[in-house]
């Protein structure tokens, strides 16, 4: 593994085997060195190591329970409940996890780093649940049922089916792990849950702003829109950066439209249409700033304590903790709510049964109601974005007896993100569905690529929403725009 990824490497590097680099292996074998030197001649506790944890930091615990203590954390933390995992999350966070160990802060021996990335690399899935993190001393819970395994404790995934952790390593002739000090405590201590959802949801949020000028240009020219909102010159005077981008792509799209140059009788088209730089263009750069604390995280060591060999001592502090990622978590579920806001708007306007499109889009209007109720789906999905979209990252729970006083709650805002983006991507599909179907209504072909967009999707066969359940519709939808 490298010291720095960029965010869009990482899919990449994890569709590749995880191997310990002779070079990591010296790294992290000088932190287990030291942390044993730094032990046999420390004249107090080390937190963690050879004390107990949160509010029981000052209980000591003698050389022959050191063992004993790092099992039992993992045993006693692993406390989640709710849905399991999907197993691109929790390869997610194994992979994170790897990672921040292998920087050689944590104290923690190579073979650890072995048992797990051949975990990794099999594609065993620890049975992780999705709640019970406060996002605060690292993702606890989670990390710690993620863990479990290595110890021959928990459940896990072996080709979809779910087995004790025992007997697959059974099945390996593969003795469980006896964790030695401060072990259990860098596999618990991180935001390796959090992140794993940041990493998710950015790769779905790339795939929306590709497909988004598509979707939205189809739908400009739909509805028979104007292009003076996306002329050069307006952005230049308020130039955002995003705003710039947007107005870009849609000129783009639309290059060489035979519709689009059709004089209109309009003077100005609703914000939802003109407005689309500026709404779009400020989520865009929302998320790039988002985008940028999730890598420098991506490359952070986030457990503690500390093992500074260099500096000669083991130091405990705060990086656990999860507030960077929570409040960008919650700041990137509002950009991309947006972007359901405002494409519902559209949805609702093309099937409004204004300028020369018929009403809901119907074919007979009246004993076929059309797209109708398609609005109806994409209004209730707006509306939970705009319920989801409540920040976690302002809420705190006192924990550990008063010791872990002020937690960040981005668990919490990390799997809201990913329900709000998945009903984005729905409310996208519903106004690409819409958009094709009042394109077929239009006598004037739209550009060249949308109209071959168009054709491709048409391709499996027509539009036929009085013989089809419109939700088979919505969701031929939304396998072309999110799963082709």
């Amino acid at each position: 593994m490298r010291d720095f990824y960029f965010l869009h490497e990482v899919g990449a590097a994890m569709a590749e085997p995880v191997i310990l680099s002779e070079g990591v292996r010296l790294r992290m074998q000088k932190s287990v060195d030291f942390l044993t030197r730094y032990l046999k001649d420390a004249q107090a506790p080390v937190y963690g190591i050879n004390t107990g944890f949160g509010s029981l930091q000052n209980v000591e615990i003698s050389a022959s329970e050191l063992n004993e203590l790092q099992e039992n954390l993992l045993i006693t933390h692993a406390a989640g409940v709710g849905a399991l995992l999907s197993e691109e999350l929790t390869l997610t966070m194994m992979w994170l996890k790897l990672l921040n160990m292998s920087k050689g802060y944590s104290g923690i021996r190579p073979l650890v780093f072995e048992r797990l990335a051949l975990m990794f690399n099999e594609r065993i899935i620890p049975c992780v649940n999705e709640q019970g993190s406060l996002g605060a001393s690292g993702d606890l819970a989670p990390l710690a049922q993620m863990s479990l395994p290595l110890i021959g404790k928990g459940r896990v995934q072996v080709n979809g089916l779910i087995i004790e952790a025992k007997e697959w390593l059974k099945s390996l002739d593969l003795e469980p792990l006896v964790l030695d000090p401060k072990e259990a405590l860098a596999l618990i201590n991180g935001t390796q849950f959090m992140l794993a959802h940041a990493l998710v949801a950015y790769w779905k949020i790339e795939k929306i702003e590709a497909q988004l000028p598509w979707i939205c240009g189809l739908s400009i020219d739909a509805f028979d829109c104007r292009l003076d909102p996306f002329h050069p010159a307006i952005h230049a005077i308020r130039p955002h950066n995003g705003q710039i981008r947007v107005a870009a792509e849609i000129r783009q799209v639309l290059a060489g439209s035979p519709r689009a140059n059709i004089p209109k009788k309009q003077v100005q088209d609703p914000y939802s249409f003109r407005c689309i730089p500026q709404v779009h263009g400020a989520s865009y750069d929302a998320l790039e700033h988002c985008f940028s604390v999730w890598e420098t995280e991506l490359n952070a060591v986030t457990d503690n304590p500390n093992v500074f060999e260099e500096e000669g001592c083991i130091l405990s502090g705060g990086n656990f903790h999860g507030q960077p990622l929570a409040l960008t978590l919650d700041y990137a579920a509002m950009a991309i709510a947006e972007l359901a806001n405002i494409s519902e708007r559209r949805l609702y306007l093309l099937v409004s049964g204004q300028r020369d499109l018929s009403p809901y889009l119907a074919e007979i209007p009246g004993t076929d109601s059309g797209c109708m109720i398609t609005q109806y789906s994409a209004a209730s999905l707006v509306s939970q974005n705009k319920q989801l979209c409540t920040p976690a990252s302002v809420d705190s729970i006192v924990s550990s007896n008063g010791q872990e006083d002020h937690v960040s709650m981005g668990a919490n805002a990390a799997t809201k993100l990913l329900r709000v983006l998945e009903n984005t991507q729905n409310v996208l599909a519903m106004e690409w569905l819409c958009g094709v179907k009042a394109n077929q209504q239009r006598t004037v072909p739209s550009s060249e690529g949308i109209e071959m967009r168009v054709q491709a999707f048409l391709s499996e066969g027509p539009l036929a929403h009085r013989e089809v359940p419109m939700t088979d519709l919505i969701e031929r939808a939304y396998r072309y725009c999110w799963l082709g």
